[in-house]
């Protein structure tokens, strides 16, 4: 089976504090905007009708693995199995591929803000790790063969079949990623965005730290020391620097404001690029369709 990279999307922007509005709170009540303290108020933003969701890559994955077993047994491989191991998987599967991501308007994660700062989660990383392990008895070198044929071993066979039917495969991979990107960067420079930054950034300072563009750059800042496996040194400082970040957060709405904008945004840009979204969504449906043929109604 074909390794896959791993990405650990961390947002790992904590701070403590109250859980009181304070006047920001009160300003977003009376401005109409979202009061947002927990990452799961920021769910359901118009583009996430067209994207896969974490469980979709999980089953198409499954059905991937299904096609894969499928075209090996129709070669002459009648045992293989539907989870394999192949010889040096453990340690490319160790070997993740850590992008260090995160949001303009940062984590609200108040907890971690304590323990970690800006560090990462490293029993979630470890439970992912373990999650990624290969499972299943070790391929034959006849098997290996036949899986990684050029041009039409098995796994790019169960790789292709899962997309059956898909007109743009470019598209439906790209096309919102894109999107989202150009969203974002117009998110961040809308006038209501610049004063919530602005308003967030005059509290660090005022709570003793130093002046930020965003949580965004707090959580990038060099001096945390970020190591390759993306985790920092977890200093006093540091800690105390992304519990004040949450802090202000909490107390002026800062995220309140950015899923404000952001859903406007990304509603207009939709309605902009109706018939491109909805080429997108129709090829998505298509792959969960033949993901839900393969696997049956058991999943």
């Amino acid at each position: 089976m074909a390794v896959a990279v791993a990405v650990v999307a961390l947002a790992a922007l904590a701070g403590c504090g109250s859980a009181a509005g304070g006047s920001g709170g009160d300003a977003a009540r009376d401005s109409g905007m979202p009061e947002v303290d927990d990452e799961k108020d920021l769910s359901g933003l118009p583009l996430e009708r067209y994207e896969f969701s974490a469980r979709d890559h999980a089953l198409r994955e499954r059905a991937t693995a299904r096609f894969t077993q499928r075209c090996m047994r129709s070669r002459g491989f009648a045992d293989f199995p539907r989870h394999w191991r192949e010889q040096g998987a453990e340690m490319s599967n160790r070997l993740l591929a850590v992008a260090i991501s995160t949001t303009l308007y940062g984590s609200l994660d108040l907890d971690a803000a304590r323990t970690r700062g800006y560090g990462i989660d490293r029993e979630a990383l470890k439970k992912f790790e373990k999650r990624r392990e290969p499972k299943g008895r070790l391929v034959t070198s006849a098997e290996y063969s036949t899986l990684h044929a050029a041009e039409d071993g098995c796994a790019q066979v169960g790789a292709r079949r899962v997309l059956a039917g898909v007109k743009d495969e470019t598209r439906m991979t790209a096309y919102v990623v894109g999107r989202r990107a150009a969203i974002d960067k117009a998110v961040a420079k809308d006038p209501r965005m610049r004063r919530a930054l602005a308003t967030w950034a005059d509290c660090v300072v005022d709570k003793g730290f130093k002046r930020y563009a965003s949580p965004e750059a707090a959580f990038r800042d060099k001096a945390w020391h970020r190591g390759d496996e993306g985790d920092t040194r977890r200093t006093r400082r540091e800690r105390d620097t992304a519990v004040a970040d949450i802090e202000c957060k909490r107390e002026h709405n800062t995220a309140g404001v950015w899923r404000t904008v952001a859903a406007e945004r990304q509603r207009r840009d939709i309605s902009r690029h109706r018939s491109a979204y909805e080429s997108v969504r129709a090829d998505q449906e298509r792959v969960r369709s033949t993901v839900r043929n393969v696997l049956g109604a058991g999943g």
